[in-house]
This record gives C-alpha cells, sequence and structure tokens, in this order.
C-alpha cells in the first residue's frame, strides 16, 4: 500500500507554490504515493505559472469518500479558501499569508491525525506572518503540538544525505542555551533522535552527543558543562543501552559524520548543528517535526523572498522532504 501524503503549499508570498507544482511535475510521483494536495485554487494555480508546469487536480472530499482513488494523471485535491488573490503579496510577510499557512496546516494535521492521511509535507512557512497571524508559539512545531494535545518530548530533527542532527535548546537567546543545558534535556534529545532514525529505516543508529564549549570545555577551563551535565547525561544513556557516545568537540564532531561512522549528532544549541548542515547539503536539507504523532516534513530552506514568483526555486530538499515521509511511513511504529 502506498503512503498517503498530505501536502500543503506554505505560504503563498514564497517560492512554496511554485515548488509545489515542480514536484507534483516530477515524473512517477503518483507512483511512489497517493498525494491529497491541500490548498487555494488560484495560489496552485499561480504557483503552476512560477514553475513553467501544469498539474491535474481531481477534487476530492476525504471526509466521505475514498480520496486515493483519483485516476493516476490527477492528484487529490481538497480546496480551501484561506486568502484572497489580492492579498498574495510576492516576497512579503504578510498576516493574510500567515493566516493561509495555519489554515491549511490545521486541516492537513486534523486529516493525518484522524487517519485519512499518513503523512503531513508542507513546503516552506514564513515564521513573521505565521506571528502576525496569531501563531501563538516560539515555533510551528509547538503549535502543532498544542493542536493535537501532544505531551511527549518534541524537538526539531534535520538531516540531509542520511545525516541527521538533533538539539538539546532551539529557538532561543544563545545567552540562554547553557542554563537550559540539562542532563533530562540532553537524554530527551537522544532518545527522540534515535525514534525517528529507527523509523526512517535505520536499523542500528549511532549517535554522538557535542559538547558545549570551546574544545569540550578543555578539562574545565572553558566551562564545565561537559564535565556536570553532558559526560553524566551520556554515561546514563550508555547504561540504559543507547548507541551514544561523546561529548565531542563541535568543531571536529561533524567529521565524524561526514565519514559515516555515525547516523547523527546531537548538539546543545540551534545554530550549532544547522551551520553545518547547511554549509554541506543546503539545497537537499530537510526538517523533521520530532515527537509528532505521525512524520511531518520540510525543506530545511526558509520561503526565499529574494527570488519568490521568479522560477528560479531549487526542487531538491522539497523533493527529498517528501522522498523521507514516504519512508517515514513505511518504518513507522
Amino acid at each position: 500500500m502506498k503512503p498517503r501524503i498530505a501536502l500543503i503549499p506554505g505560504d503563498p508570498s514564497g517560492i512554496g507554490p511554485e515548488l509545489v507544482a515542480k514536484l507534483l511535475a516530477e515524473p512517477g510521483l503518483s507512483n511512489e504515493a497517493d498525494v491529497l494536495v491541500i490548498g487555494d485554487s488560484h495560489v496552485l494555480e499561480m504557483g503552476q505559472h512560477q514553475a513553467g508546469v501544469k498539474n491535474g487536480f481531481q477534487q476530492v472530499d476525504p471526509l466521505r469518500g475514498e480520496w486515493v482513488l483519483v485516476n493516476s494523471e490527477s492528484f487529490a485535491f481538497y480546496p480551501t479558501k484561506t486568502i484572497s488573490s489580492s492579498d498574495v503579496k510576492i516576497a512579503e510577510a504578510t498576516q493574510s499569508s500567515g493566516a493561509s499557512v495555519l489554515s491549511t496546516l490545521n486541516i492537513a494535521l486534523d486529516f493525518a491525525s484522524d487517519g485519512i492521511a499518513d503523512a503531513v509535507v508542507f513546503a516552506p512557512f514564513n515564521k513573521q506572518a505565521m506571528h502576525s497571524a496569531g501563531l501563538g508559539h516560539d515555533d510551528e512545531l509547538h503549535y502543532m503540538a498544542t493542536r493535537l494535545k501532544v505531551e511527549n518530548y518534541i524537538s526539531e530533527l534535520n538531516t540531509f544525505d542520511g545525516m541527521w542532527t538533533s538539539r538539546v535548546t532551539s529557538h532561543i537567546a544563545l545567552k540562554e542555551v547553557a542554563e537550559r543545558v540539562k542532563e533530562k534535556s540532553i537524554g530527551e534529545a537522544v532518545r527522540l533522535i534515535y525514534q525517528v532514525l529507527c523509523n526512517s529505516g535505520i536499523s542500528s543508529p549511532k549517535i554522538s552527543v557535542a559538547a558545549l564549549n570551546p574544545h569540550a570545555g578543555d578539562g574545565g577551563n572553558f566551562g564545565r558543562e561537559e564535565i556536570d551535565v553532558i559526560a553524566p547525561a551520556v554515561q546514563s544513556l550508555q547504561a540504559a543501552g543507547l548507541p551514544v557516545d561523546g561529548p565531542w568537540p563541535s568543531d571536529t564532531v561533524f567529521l565524524k559524520a561526514i565519514a559515516k561512522e555515525i547516523d547523527a549528532v546531537v548538539t546543545m544549541y540551534h545554530d550549532q548543528g544547522q551551520i553545518a548542515l547547511k554549509l554541506l547539503g543546503f539545497s537537499r536539507g530537510v526538517t523533521v517535526q520530532g515527537g509528532i504523532p505521525f512524520p511531518v516534513t520540510t525543506p530545511a530552506h526558509g520561503t526565499a523572498f529574494d527570488i519568490a514568483g521568479q522560477g528560479k526555486a531549487k526542487l531538491g530538499a522539497t523533493r527529498a522532504a517528501f522522498d523521507l515521509a514516504c519512508k517515514m511511513v513505511s518504518h513507522w511504529g
């Protein structure tokens, strides 16, 4: 049975609609998954115009029937009315575009939560627009968790070409990181990425934990977090049977990942891992919403207002997000 993927076009002011149009135009995509496209018809038409492609759609009501029975030349389409065409402002972060994102995201999450879809893939969001529309959380992951009533640990995970990262802290000021690095949060980050790696088809994951301070603290000369917090957390995880080591200096730990000695690096803060991944594979990076009860993936790049509406968006990361969602469905649980 093919995975059932709910696909939304992201922020209509950015490159999302173009990317969705290009993704749906990929040869053989409908053979890999049953795709349910959720969005405003004029937004999808705009994306096709930007991409220079034509997609076939068949309108469905997933709540009333078996939507996967759409013919192979078209994609199932659930039409919405989230934003007027006059309110779409290319390359601008607006309240209207943020509200459109939240509306389509809510529908996709509800469909996946109700078993109508197996996974959600979304084109890039713009956080400024979403906050102006009432996001009410630091980021979309915490918004999703609240809507889905998720109480377990959650965190964004990032990956490209088989290399993964998770992080102990995320969207907070750098000056707050050290006080948030605790044995409990390290353990939660390691356990989450271990489970996601297994759900992605990696049977025996290997994980390394990055240090917080330069040179892993240099024996306490540059900070004691490695001695007092990170090393004890790693030892506790090892005692519980988790395949983890560290703490490793953050300026060298990714060499282990590049050499395929490990599958994942658990970092202490956002940019510690993101800089490495985006330098190595910006056009192929994927973000996974870790801790959500079904796969949710998106390209790791943003809305790219600098090229929005120009037909220049590269598909690589969006295609990788779609492929990973399909793979995770087959290994989920």
